[in-house]
């Protein structure tokens, strides 16, 4: 097993910042300290599938980073766009970089040596770690540094203090007026029945439409929005909030506030996929999340710790490949 000062570390994105964090917490639960490349590919690339792509350390184009050596010991990658850099990389270096593929690459899976795919994907491979969830950067430091930054922004709404993480339409989900009317009326209740607190904040995806919604809906309940300004308050809200409304949208918003070991319940979008469906079911079944209604209750549940466990097995893992090599 490589160690942090005798190592290069590469992270390969598409700059998505969901996924980069898996890539991050990952590293970071390793004892890397990784340097970031940001695939943003040209034309053509950008429109061909992973497959298609010729030479595909040229594909960064305007904005992308440069694919180029020294080449790393170890490289965490995620996205569709990095699928064939990844492995280029991996050939460039004749076959020294050890490749770790978050997420289902949907091609090539053998020629990447770890694969960290959720169980809704249904890959069961030799060379893949399963995970209920997406790995995260979430720790108990973090939370704690976040909290004390933001608690006096925010100290003084009621308690039961819930976060209201609103994620947006995706190619599975769509966050249409009636379901953010939805979210918006069971939050209302919440907030004038139970008493609870509500402080919210949007992802990149979340429209104006939605965010609208909700603040007119919620003027004279006891909430707080993140403005938009300035560092995102989604760690101090993990760290200070006593529950948890997520929508559907979102695997890595959902597994983070599912590592925190509080009370989360999930606010339902239209659409939906088999994939999704799956991963909400287990955590269901596993007494992690409830389905969101307006109600308010409290239960227990033995934190998500993904990221800890994967990066025990990675390092089995290469352990293993140092010894036969």
């Amino acid at each position: 097993m490589l160690t942090a000062p005798e190592s290069r570390v590469w992270i390969l994105s598409d700059g998505k910042p969901g996924m980069e964090n898996q890539c991050l917490g990952l590293a970071e639960a390793l004892g890397f300290f990784p340097s970031i490349k940001r695939i943003k590919p040209r034309f053509p690339w950008s429109i061909l599938p992973p497959h298609l792509w010729l030479k595909p350390l040229l594909a960064p184009g305007l904005g992308g980073d440069e694919l180029k050596p020294p080449w790393p010991n170890v490289l965490i990658s995620t996205g569709r766009q990095t699928v064939a850099p990844a492995l280029a990389i991996k050939k460039a270096n004749l076959g020294k970089t050890f490749c770790i593929q978050i997420q289902n690459p949907a091609i090539w899976h053998n020629h990447f040596d770890i694969l960290v795919v959720p169980a809704h994907d249904g890959i069961n491979r030799e060379n893949a770690i399963v995970t209920v969830g997406a790995p995260n950067h979430i720790t108990e430091e973090k939370l704690l540094q976040a909290s004390l930054k933001l608690r006096n922004t925010i100290n003084f709404l009621p308690r039961p203090l819930i976060a209201v993480l609103v994620g947006g339409s995706n190619k599975h989900y769509r966050m249409t007026n009636s379901s953010a009317r939805s979210l918006a009326e069971k939050l209302l209740v919440l907030s004038t029945k139970n008493g609870a607190g509500l402080a919210l904040t949007f992802s990149r995806r979340t429209d104006p439409e939605t965010e609208d919604t909700l603040r007119t809906i919620l003027s004279e309940s006891r909430s707080w929005f993140w403005d938009g300004k300035g560092e995102n308050p989604y760690l101090g809200l993990l760290g200070l909030a006593d529950a948890f409304v997520v929508t559907a949208d979102s695997v890595s918003m959902v597994s983070e506030a599912c590592s925190t070991g509080k009370p989360v319940y999930i606010a339902p979008l239209e659409g939906g996929s088999k994939k999704f469906e799956h991963f909400h079911e287990n955590l269901r079944n596993s007494g992690i999340t409830r389905p969101f209604n307006g109600t308010l209750e409290n239960w227990e549940y033995q934190p998500l710790d993904d990221t800890k466990t994967v990066a025990a097995e990675i390092k089995r893992r290469m352990c293993k490949t140092t010894t036969n090599g």
